[in-house]
């Protein structure tokens, strides 16, 4: 059975989206209509106010990594926090296997075919100086847990952006996995609102989910007056 696990922090004072609890619920609701097989729904936080959904399991955030900026910019966010699911214990409470998915996505479609294959890991791979984004992820627990273990606060963000790769965790996967590492694509139906969609407004006819990384959010008033494929798929 596969794990969906969603994250929710409380974020600087001055980024640019706030995240709610009908964030999370919204996103569950999306799982549990497009994803055709039995699953847990799993929010790791530090603040579970306005988690109303009664099967999202919520688990509390742990401080490891918490104050480590973004390399690339002090204004990204900072996710190596996350980190802590690739330690070797991390399936004795998430299970065998987990998928990590960014609140601000859009799913709209079946995304069971994506979560099928039996690799220890696999990432989103965009167009782009980075070969991955965090944005959704696989992991087999305890298959990977040199990612965890190897990371070190102060080095390790140095290296992957010497390296020529951008972001927090991302940026580290990019670096201990190189550009091989298995992906989903456009071709498996995974669309960046900001690079493939943003231009011509319309949804691709092969989407299956769509992520809002960068300024925009789907839950934005005026991203749902202006596509009704958000206001359709959205929550």
């Amino acid at each position: 059975m596969i794990t969906f696990v969603c994250w929710k922090w409380r974020p600087a004072s001055d980024y640019r989206s706030k995240f709610e609890g009908w964030h999370v619920d919204a996103l569950a609701r999306m799982v549990r209509r497009h994803y055709h097989a039995p699953h847990r729904f799993v929010c790791v936080t530090d603040d579970p106010s306005g988690i109303t959904c009664p099967w999202v399991e919520v688990y509390e955030l742990w401080d490891d990594f918490s104050h480590i900026p973004n390399p690339s910019s002090p204004r990204n966010p900072s996710c190596y926090r996350r980190l802590k699911v690739f330690a070797r214990n991390a399936g004795d409470w998430l299970g065998e296997r987990i998928v990590s998915l960014d609140l601000d996505a859009v799913i709209c479609g079946d995304i069971t075919p994506l979560f099928r294959g039996r690799e220890d890991f696999r990432i989103w791979g965009t167009v782009s100086a980075n070969p991955v984004n965090g944005s959704l992820w696989m992991l087999r627990t305890g298959a990977h847990p040199e990612i965890w273990e190897d990371f070190d606060p102060d080095r390790s963000p140095r290296l992957a952006k010497r390296a020529g790769f951008y972001g927090s965790d991302q940026g580290w996967f990019a670096y201990k996995f190189g550009k091989d590492v298995p992906k989903w694509t456009k071709r498996d139906g995974v669309f960046s609102f900001r690079n493939d969609i943003r231009m011509g407004g319309s949804l691709p006819g092969s989407a299956r989910i769509v992520f809002f990384h960068g300024k925009h959010d789907p839950w934005h008033k005026d991203m749902q007056v202006r596509h009704a494929w958000i206001r359709e798929h959205y929550g």
